[in-house]
Order: structure tokens, then sequence, then C-alpha cells
């Protein structure tokens, strides 16, 4: 699926695309700090969930009335279904492989989700493969090597190449406590992975039944949310770590469920409804490049020329 529109109608989702980008970025940095802080891995989805919900609700309450379809059964189904993978699946997966990775290192990981949306889309029929065309060839080349990338960062750590400000020499040193949290983390995030692409491929057709996007968002939160709380119930019963300790783990939450939530998740619907699951998913590697200067930067990480493990 090719971009809707003309130049502006282009220039305005190349935009878009690129805040998206800086966004996803930074929530990865803010996932991290919030994790050194101490905040529940738990907690963090549900509360970002709820900001979300009470900052899209009343939009797409007011703002929709006219385009929102009627609900039936079979639709709060879907809307369940679909954020069981987009939003319990996703962001759950994510955190956990977040605890045991570093933040490039996700962003890293992610750079399989393009070929994994691609292929995903191409079964489904939502995108069409003209082999003997360059496009075709292009598609089918690009997710050749974003699938070999991404196993390349996740199998193989070079030398350090700049060294962050945090990082002392034993800490540099592998042991087998390291190679198991990265194992961990790279299945985690594989699963994140997965679940992402799928959530942007199905977008794509539940758009077309339910062309209301902020509505379509908020059920999606609110199943998300629902999915979470349940979880919540059988993992996280100690009342203590659903105390918000510091005016850090109010900003680093109210990041993540406003802009994380609330903006990104709604701006990625308005993308895909215009260019498609894979031209949005083609830009993750605009956000491995912002997160690994970030990690750098606010975080202390090292730098390294093939894979990220937890620092």
């Amino acid at each position: 699926m090719e971009p809707k529109s003309g130049i502006s109608g282009k220039v305005k989702l190349l935009i878009a695309l690129l805040v998206l980008q800086l966004c996803f970025a930074g929530f990865h940095i803010v996932s991290r700090l919030a994790l050194n802080i101490g905040v529940s891995q738990i907690v963090y989805p549900v509360y970002r969930n709820i900001i979300a919900l009470v900052l899209l609700g009343p939009l797409a309450y007011f703002l929709e009335k006219k385009e929102r379809p009627p609900l039936t059964f079979s639709l709060l189904v879907q809307f369940f279904f679909l954020a069981l993978i987009g939003i319990t699946a996703n962001q759950g997966f994510y955190i956990l492989g977040l605890y045991y990775a570093s933040p490039t290192f996700a962003s890293a990981m992610q750079n399989s989700v393009p070929a994994i949306t691609f292929i995903m889309a191409s079964i489904l029929r939502l995108e069409r493969i003209h082999f003997m065309r360059r496009d075709g060839m292009a598609k089918v080349l690009g997710t050749i090597v974003s699938v070999g990338g991404a196993t390349v960062i996740t199998l193989y750590k070079g030398p350090p190449l700049l060294k962050g400000s945090n990082i002392s020499d034993e800490e540099m040193a592998a042991s087998q406590e390291d190679m198991l949290n990265w194992t961990w983390g790279c299945v985690y995030l594989l699963a994140h992975c997965l679940s992402w692409a799928g959530w942007m491929v199905l977008q794509a057709p539940m758009l077309k039944k339910y062309p209301a996007k902020l509505s379509l968002t908020s059920f999606t939160c609110f199943f998300g949310l629902i999915q979470f709380l349940a979880i919540a119930a059988f993992t996280e019963r100690d009342p203590t770590h659903w105390k918000i300790q510091s005016g850090e783990e109010i900003y680093l939450i109210l990041y993540a469920g406003i802009i994380s939530s609330g903006i990104v998740i709604s701006l990625q619907t308005w993308c895909i409804q215009k260019g498609g699951p894979v031209y949005v998913a083609s830009f993750q590697p605009v956000q491995t490049v912002l997160v690994a200067v970030m990690a750098f930067l606010i975080l202390g990480d090292q730098f390294y020329s093939g894979g990220q493990v937890k620092n």
C-alpha cells in the first residue's frame, strides 16, 4: 500500500512519521528511567493506559459523533483481540524485554518490525509483491536486510565505540548473568515485535470497518487496560507498588500515558490509514538512531559495533 493523496499529503505523512519516531525514541528512554527507579512492570502500563483513556475518551466522544459507526458485539470482540495484541502483548513484552536489555538494543530489535509487517501484510493480501518491478524487488531486499540486520545486532556484540559516563571496566566484562539477561531480553523483545507488527497489520482492515480513529484507539486502550488489570490482580498484589513515590515517577508516567499511548497511538493509527502498515513500519530505523544518541547522552549507555545488552 502506497501513501495516499498528493505532495502536500505526502509531506504531512512524512512529518507525522518523523514525529512518531521521535516520540517512540523518547518513550524508550522514559521507560528505562522508570524501571531504574523501581516502577513496577505491571503498574507502569496500567497507569499509562488509564491516562491515555482519560485523554482520548472525551475527545473521541465529542469529535467523532457523526463518523462513529454503531457498536455491535462483533466489533467489541474485534476491539478486545486488537487490544490483546496491540496493547497487552505489545506493551507487556516490551517492558519485560527492556528490563533485561538497553533501550538501544530494544529499538534495534524493532528494526525487524518492517520485515515482519511486510510478511504479515503479504500473507493477508494487504500488500502486493511485484517481483518483476523495482519497487517489488526493493521491498523483498529491504525485508532480507531488515531481518539480517536485526539478527546481527541480536547475536553479535563487537568492541565498544564510545564509552558511556557510567560504565566501569568491570561492568564491560561479560558474565553468565549478563548472557542470561540478554537471552530473556531477546525472547521478550521478539514477542513484542511480532505483536507490534500484527497490531499494525490488523489496524488497516479494522479502520475500513470502523473509520473513527480516536474511538478505535479509545476502545483499544480500554480493553487493554482491563486486560492489564486482570493480570495485575494475580501478579501485583503489593499495594506499595501502586503508590507514586516521587515527582520523577509522575513525569515518566505522564509522558508514557499522554505522549506514548495517547498521542502516539492515535498518530500511528492515522499514519496507517494514510500510508499503510508497511510504509509506517519502514521508518523504524530512524528511531534506532535517535534512541542510541539519547541513551548515550542521558543514560550513559555504551556504544558497540554490534548488539547491546543491559548495562
